[in-house]
Order: C-alpha cells, then structure tokens, then sequence
C-alpha cells in the first residue's frame, strides 16, 4: 500500500447528481428523468453518504467540490448549501476551496445561478459545445446559441470563476471556420476553456451516423491541424494549455480536475459516483431509488469498495498524469502508487519516444511533449510495461 499520511495530499470532494429534467442524448436510464424530487430525502441521503467518507478520511484538507451528473444545475440549491456546509465542516477546507456546479446553458438552470452563488458555489462549468446554431443542432443540443450566450452572461455576473466547453473537428469544420469560432469564445474573458475534438463512442448516435456513412470527421493531419491552431491560440490569448483538453489563465487550472490527474484521493458520494480513498476503489449503486435503499439501509450508498494492485494504481497515475503538460513526478508517483515510475516503463520505449521529438524524461519527471499531444493513448500503450 502507498503512502497516504492524513493531510499529505489534497481531498476533492465529487458530488453526482443523477437526475435530468427531460429525457437527452447523454441520460442512460429513463429512470433517472424527473420533474420533480423529494429534496429532504435527497439532502438526507447525500449528507449520510458524505459523513461515511468523512469517517474513513480523517484530518484531510477539503481542496474541492464538484456537482456533476446528470442536470446538476437543476438541483435545489439548499441541498448543494447542505453539503457544502457538511463538507467544510468535516474537512479543513483549503483557503481557496473551488466549488464547482456543471450545468447547462438553459434559461431554466441559469435563472438558479445567484441562489447557487448563495449557496457557496463559486465556480461554474458550462456546456456551450459549440457557437452556431446548426452545429448546436447536429450535436444533439437543447439550447441554441443565444440562449447559450445570455447563459453565459449571467453565469459571468454570477460567479467568481467561469469555464466553458466547445466540440471542434466535427464534420465539415475547416481551420478558417474554427479559427473563427475560437476568437469568438476567447473574446468573453473566462479564465478557463474545455475545448475537445469530437471524436465516436461505440454505441451513439455518432456511431451509428458514422457506421452508415452519414458521418465523417476531419482526417489525422487535418485534426493535428486543428489541435495545433487551439494550442498556439490559447496560448497566445494568455490561456495556455494545461491538460491536453484544458485551457486556463495560470492559477486559473481546474483545481478539482488537477486532483484526478494528479492521481490524488477523491470521495464521490451520490448515485453512480465512483471514488479513489487511500489505495482503494470505491463506486455507489448507480440507479437513483436503489441508492436510496442502500443509504437507508447501511449509511452509505457504496456498491463497490476494492484495493487497487499496485500496478493498477501505477497505470491509472500514468494514463492520467501523461494528460498533463506538466507530466508526473517520479517522487509523487512512488508515493501514491508504491511503484518507481522508472519500473513501469519500457527503457527502448522510452528511448524511442524521446528521439522522435515526443516524450521527454529528465530530472523533473516525465511528460509528453506537444507533438505527441494527440498520441497520448498511443504512447501510453507504448510505455506500459
């Protein structure tokens, strides 16, 4: 087991809110559309579930709290208070605590965001996707882009730190057509950008459409050409990529995110929730009403609770530090996953990589350089013994 001294490493906190408001393209269960929802009973579960992580991760520092799922945004913003509140109180919460609400860019959700601020909630992550209506269309988006837009502008009077998220490479986006939508969105002011390259997951309609030659992405070079263009126009705009996906002012990086890359501790409480506390794995029933009985029952929600080998700890820290442009540090590394970083690489692998110009590893760690950006999967595949 790698060394987890209380207090050593930073806590995030993900809260998973399951429900959606009507049925959308990314809902996997109709069981989890609802109207409405008991908000004591949910404020009672969640706290229940929060104070059984608590019990297990004494003496932390609280770095973060994320509300995600399924319409977080669409929460009562007292339940969000109430966890906030049971969490800081739990937890020594770190000066700067980020607090984050995902949400979508409808009216409905945006006319919640001053309760939220309220709330404690000081940082929002938005999902614009893209800023064109019939891009918004083709990617199965309720929202058009006014609606998106005047989201966003509340948002900004709302919270302290805003982030929003665009889908480029899609069908038929050129660099010009890109390049102009990219000023667009550098032009609001946020501190943070998420901006990724649509790509086919087995069992959407994107795989359908692209099965039966309705969809075709740009190819390799073109798509190179676009990550390219994104990287050199952040970074010119004072908003430099930090994560192959993510783009912030310094300071302003995903402190919450930071901590999964970092293969740090996270508690996940909530339907469908998935955690990592101390060398252990942790997921909680996933469907909403079964969550419910398991609180009741035992206190918590946790399915799954299972130690992580160490090599499976070592590919975890490796698939997700390698994202980083600041790479893994090999002392960070041996102490969350019991491994020496330089036993968990192919030397000729390595040596390889590093003669073609895309990873480097020297006295500060390893990481990928930029022309193996796009490579990320590859390489690591490459590298794992």
């Amino acid at each position: 087991m790698p060394e987890t001294a209380a207090g050593k490493d930073p806590l995030a906190l993900y809260v998973h809110w399951p429900f959606c408001v009507s049925k959308c393209p990314y809902c996997d269960f109709n069981s989890h559309v609802r109207e409405s929802v008991d908000a004591d009973l949910w404020a009672e579960a969640l706290l229940s579930d929060l104070a059984h992580e608590a019990a297990l991760l004494p003496g932390r520092r609280l770095e973060s709290i994320f509300f995600g799922g399924g319409t977080p945004s669409l929460m009562p913003p007292r339940i969000a208070a109430a966890v906030i509140e049971a969490a800081t109180r739990a937890w020594s919460a770190d000066a700067g605590i980020e607090i984050t609400l995902e949400a979508n860019p409808s009216s409905v959700e945006a006319s919640r965001f001053a309760d939220f601020a309220a709330a404690g909630v000081n940082r929002v992550s938005l999902g614009l996707q893209a800023l064109d209506d019939a891009a918004l269309r083709f990617l199965g988006r309720a929202h058009d882009e006014r609606e998106g837009l005047a989201a966003l502008d509340t948002a900004q009077r709302s919270f302290d730190r805003v982030s929003f998220d665009l889908i480029y490479a899609r069908p038929g986006q050129t660099l010009e057509g890109w390049s102009a939508e990219l000023d667009r969105a550098l032009a609001f002011g946020t501190e943070h950008l998420s901006l990724y390259q649509l790509t086919i997951e087995q069992g959407t309609r994107f795989a359908t459409l692209a099965r039966l030659g309705e969809l075709e992405l740009p190819d390799g070079d073109t798509a190179a050409e676009l990550f390219d263009l994104t990287a050199a126009r952040t970074a010119a705009a004072g908003l430099p990529g930090y994560e192959i996906s993510n783009h912030a002012r310094p300071g302003a990086e995903s402190r919450h995110n930071l901590i999964y890359w970092r293969y740090g501790d996270y508690a996940g409480i909530g339907p469908g929730a998935h955690g990592r506390r101390t060398g252990l794995a942790t997921e909680r029933v996933r469907l909403p009403e079964r969550y419910l009985e398991a609180v009741s029952a035992s206190g918590h929600g946790i399915s799954v609770e299972r130690p992580l080998e160490d090599d499976e700890r070592a590919h975890e820290a490796l698939m997700m530090g390698l994202r980083l442009s600041e790479g893994i540090d090999p002392a960070h590394f041996h102490r969350r996953t019991g491994r020496a970083l330089d036993d968990v690489i192919d030397p000729r692998a390595l040596a390889r990589l590093a003669a073609g110009g895309f990873v480097a590893r020297d006295l500060a760690g390893l990481r990928i350089l930029p022309p193996g950006r796009l490579l990320t999967d590859r390489i690591l595949g490459e590298l794992v013994l």
